[in-house]
């Protein structure tokens, strides 16, 4: 998948979500969100880390006292990502764990 492709799907998941409820009036409310999340995924992140991050994301960022649906929305966004076949980056071990 180019990286413009998984951008652009990225934004259409993010919009449908629409965790503040403005994705029809603006357009890019949620592209903040993008960057981070692709690198999380390539980066193999699953359904958990991707949960949290959400959550932390609409608390800290957009100012959201409950959450919404970050668990449907993270495995949403995994299951996607794995649909993709885009292959995870090979992550070398560091020293320390090469010596354990």
């Amino acid at each position: 998948m180019k990286p413009g492709d998984a951008q652009r799907k990225l934004r259409d998941l993010l919009n449908e979500w629409d965790p503040i409820g403005v994705a029809d009036l603006v357009q890019d409310e949620y592209d903040c969100l993008i960057s981070p999340i692709l690198s999380r995924l390539t980066h193999g992140a699953g359904r958990a880390e991707m949960s949290e991050f959400l959550g932390r994301e609409l608390t800290q960022h957009f100012g959201l006292s409950h959450p919404y649906d970050v668990d449907r929305m993270a495995e949403r966004l995994t299951a996607w990502w794995m649909s993709t076949g885009t292959q995870w980056p090979v992550v070398q071990p560091s020293a320390a764990e090469r010596d354990q």
